[in-house]
């Protein structure tokens, strides 16, 4: 993981959030498919604000992760 890249330009990028994250901006991130396959993520109430990277494998990691329950208290 990094915070930020020069390879990654957020303005160009199509930033996505869970379309059950409402329409007041909300608690929310957003994500953002990086050029060198990976994905970026990012704070949807501060867009301009620092974000984060994730290679493909790290974010496939952390997803497998989330659906296999592994972050549940």
């Amino acid at each position: 993981m990094s915070i930020e890249s020069a390879s990654f330009d957020r303005r160009l990028a199509t930033w996505k959030k869970s379309s059950r994250s409402g329409g007041s901006g909300g608690n929310c991130v957003e994500v953002a498919s990086a050029p060198d396959g990976g994905w970026a993520i990012r704070d949807s109430k501060d867009p301009d604000g620092p974000f984060l990277l994730f290679t493909l494998a790290e974010w496939t990691a952390f997803v497998s992760g989330v659906k296999d329950g592994e972050f549940r208290k």
